[in-house]
């Protein structure tokens, strides 16, 4: 078999990423950061740079060498644990690499065959690797619609569904920047004896007390479950899950994911337990990061007509791939770092640009983003 035979198939597949304008490439930093998740700016923090310093002084290791079960569990992580559970109010914690494997892990190893598992329509990608992995049966419910969430908890108890419920959302959408109905969502899981999963990767760090998230009212409750992503509003990286103690110990005892896949470094679990610390001590942070939010959302409105998300995430859906990803080019050339999402990130036709306000820009940064932006879509319109 030739080189040729043996790869086009491959090739065959990204020239029809390309015809549908739906190739990506990765492409490097540049110009003001209206990209990243770094919300709150701990990214580049000389606390969190000084905790690593000081960690590797003391003799912390770069890498945890092993599973967590094995040789891989390190003080740093159990210091982390401990103190991320105080943090956030709940029984237990327990630290994974990112929040992709952690969504994986919990979703799949927590319901049990038999039970419903129901998720927002909108929810991370990660979720549905979860679900099928899993052993419940995976219902999806209209976005941020606790009613055909419950007609969904009814029709599997109609049809002769005995399992416990589990409703699973994010706090703050990735991609619209809106908010669940938490408390809609918990008084659902509350009323049929479930539980509720709730992703907070976007709200850690920029809401609640303390940074806490939209959750906090509910963390430490028997029936929840919560992620806190740790490389976004926290700066690092890996994800932190506060649960009971008896579900940590289950995943701790159960899951694959967490068994099987050598521990995040112990230096990444010393910049979370400082990012805590800092989100605690520097409310400022969040001060100014809502400060600016209302900024871009007059300006929003004023110079492109459209209504903000109400949080630090703006979509400006567009619809048609190509005229979304040439926006986005734009605004690069510019200095304006802003990217372009399309399908399958989002719905079909749906396809936007991803405004993320941190405190890497200021307002002056927002006034020019938002000037050219404006002209930009009014030139498309004419």
């Amino acid at each position: 078999m030739s080189e040729a035979d043996r790869l086009g198939r491959y090739e065959a597949m990204l020239r029809g990423l390309e015809r549908r304008q739906s190739l990506r490439r990765l492409s490097g930093r540049s110009g003001i950061d209206f990209a990243s998740n770094d919300y709150i700016g701990l990214a580049a923090s000389p606390r969190l740079k000084a905790a690593i310093a000081a960690a590797l002084e003391a003799g912390v290791p770069v890498g945890a060498t092993g599973s967590r079960l094995l040789r891989g569990n390190d003080p740093a992580h159990a210091a982390l644990e401990d103190e991320a559970a105080r943090f956030f109010g709940s029984e237990a914690a327990l630290f994974f690499s990112g929040g992709y494997m952690a969504n994986l892990a919990v979703i799949g190893t927590l319901p049990q065959k038999g039970d419903l598992l129901l998720m927002d329509d909108l929810i991370h990608a990660s979720a549905h690797e979860g679900a099928r992995a899993g052993r419940a049966e995976p219902v999806l419910f209209a976005h941020n619609d606790a009613g055909a969430a419950e007609d969904a908890i009814r029709a599997f108890r109609a049809a002769g569904g005995t399992g416990k419920v589990w409703i699973a959302a994010e706090s703050l959408y990735s991609m619209d920047g809106d908010r669940a109905p938490l408390a809609d969502l918990m008084a659902l899981a509350d009323r049929y004896d479930g539980f509720l999963l709730v992703d907070e990767a976007h709200a850690t760090g920029v809401y609640g007390p303390d940074g806490r998230g939209l959750a906090h009212p509910f963390e430490g409750r028997e029936n929840v479950v919560v992620l806190h992503t740790c490389g976004k509003a926290m700066g690092g990286s890996g994800a932190l899950v506060t649960l009971p103690k008896v579900l940590a110990d289950i995943i701790v005892n159960r899951c694959r994911p967490f068994i099987f896949a050598t521990a995040p470094s112990p230096l990444t679990a010393v910049a979370a337990q400082a990012a805590l610390a800092i989100m605690a001590d520097e409310p400022e942070r969040r001060e100014r990061l809502a400060a600016l939010v209302a900024h871009a959302a007059r300006r929003l409105r004023e110079t492109c007509g459209l209504a903000p998300s109400g949080s630090q995430i703006l979509p400006v859906i567009v619809g048609d791939n190509g005229r979304a990803m040439a926006l986005a080019g734009l605004l690069q050339q510019a200095g304006y770092d802003v990217r372009g999402v399309r399908p399958p990130t989002v719905p079909p036709g749906t396809a936007r640009l991803r405004i993320s306000l941190t405190l890497n820009a200021d307002a002056a940064a927002v006034d020019g983003l938002f000037d050219l932006l404006g002209a930009a879509l009014r030139e498309q319109a004419a």
